[in-house]
């Protein structure tokens, strides 16, 4: 059985990254996906969170294990997941995903595709979930992410306005509040990354 993690400050975010990718859990290939998440959320967070990592194969019952242990186990408030989110025989994470959920949250994977969309047409074909797990005493956010560096960075911080268009918000600017709501530490963001969002009622007073 893991070790469950140890807040190093109140404030401190346990996140559990997952990279799903046969050919990165064989060694054939460096995963970038890991690299990219940790470099994002030390540059995005105020309070620099605590991370851990897996790099699995995929194998669905691998997946919902490692979701399992992430969350039940070593206490993470956040699972961020990239890989195997596509239509083929392979992509399995969403499946994986929903099977260890208690709750599903369709916006973040709406809003992912919305971002995607003003880049490639083929973002329709992405199947992407984030879901909420749940155990007697500790709750996680689970989000399937895409695969490549730069789509995970567009998908969490958002596209900028443009001239005649409108901002689009990243998906990250919800997870400060929606780790709130399920009892995780109060965690705030650097707004030249993202800007997070709460209601005036669940702000801190500086």
């Amino acid at each position: 059985m893991s070790k469950r993690l140890v807040r190093s400050h109140p404030d401190e975010l346990l996140v559990g990254l997952l990279s799903i990718s046969d050919r990165a859990s064989s060694g054939d290939y460096v995963d970038q996906g890991i690299p990219a998440l940790t470099d994002w959320l030390t540059r995005a967070l105020v309070q620099a969170p605590q991370c851990v990592s897996r790099v699995i194969p995929d194998e669905a019952d691998q997946i919902s294990a490692a979701l399992i242990e992430l969350s039940d186990e070593l206490g993470c408030d956040l699972i961020l997941t990239t890989g195997g989110t596509g239509p083929s025989r392979r992509d399995v994470t969403p499946e994986a995903t929903l099977a260890v959920a208690t709750r599903e949250m369709p916006g973040f994977g709406e809003q992912m595709r919305q971002i995607s969309l003003k880049f490639v047409p083929t973002a329709i074909l992405s199947r992407q979930v984030a879901v909420i797990r749940e155990t007697a005493d500790h709750a996680t956010l689970i989000i399937n992410l895409p695969g490549q560096p730069r789509a995970i960075q567009e998908t969490l911080e958002g596209l900028p306005a443009q001239e005649g268009q409108a901002a689009v918000p990243g998906i990250f600017a919800a997870v400060p509040y929606c780790i709130d709501l399920i009892g995780g530490p109060y965690i705030d963001t650097h707004t030249h990354t993202v800007a997070s969002f709460r209601p005036k009622s669940a702000r801190r007073n500086p």
